[in-house]
């Protein structure tokens, strides 16, 4: 069984934002990392201890925590 990262940041869409998901479940659309970061509160993360780029954290698609349209 192939393990998932329990954020997962989809790509960019064509409004500008990108949905993020906890778990399987929508959270909402980031339209930058200070979105992101409240999104991680609601999951339940605390943000400061938050390391974007920790794969084991967040998965990103379509980029990366510096794509932001």
């Amino acid at each position: 069984m192939e393990a998932h990262a329990p954020i997962v940041v989809h790509r960019p869409s064509a409004g500008g934002g990108r949905t993020v998901q906890a778990s399987g479940r929508t959270l909402g659309t980031a339209y930058d990392a200070s979105d992101l970061l409240a999104f991680l509160r609601l999951a339940g993360l605390d943000p400061d201890d938050a390391i974007l780029d920790d794969p084991t954290v967040i998965e990103w698609l379509g980029g990366g925590p510096d794509v932001w349209p």
